[in-house]
């Protein structure tokens, strides 16, 4: 069932805490500083549960088939 691979699951996290920092030091906003956090909670969530479900719906895989169980 997962369907992410390491450097996706970097990528996600590294892009949802640059997400949150801005938001903190109210660098970004506003409704768009508010859906940026929303946008950063989604990328979490999928790099911690290791799955997107996007993926899934158009049977898209980054991780690597050698890898069980990572």
């Amino acid at each position: 069932m997962y369907n992410m691979g390491i450097l996706d699951r970097l990528i996600r996290t590294l892009l949802a805490i640059l997400f949150i920092v801005l938001f903190k030091f109210e660098l970004i906003s506003g409704s768009f500083g508010i859906t940026m956090l929303i946008i950063s909670s989604v990328l979490l969530l999928t790099s911690v549960f290791n799955h997107c479900p996007f993926y899934q719906l158009i049977h898209f895989t980054t991780r690597n088939r050698g890898m069980k169980g990572v």
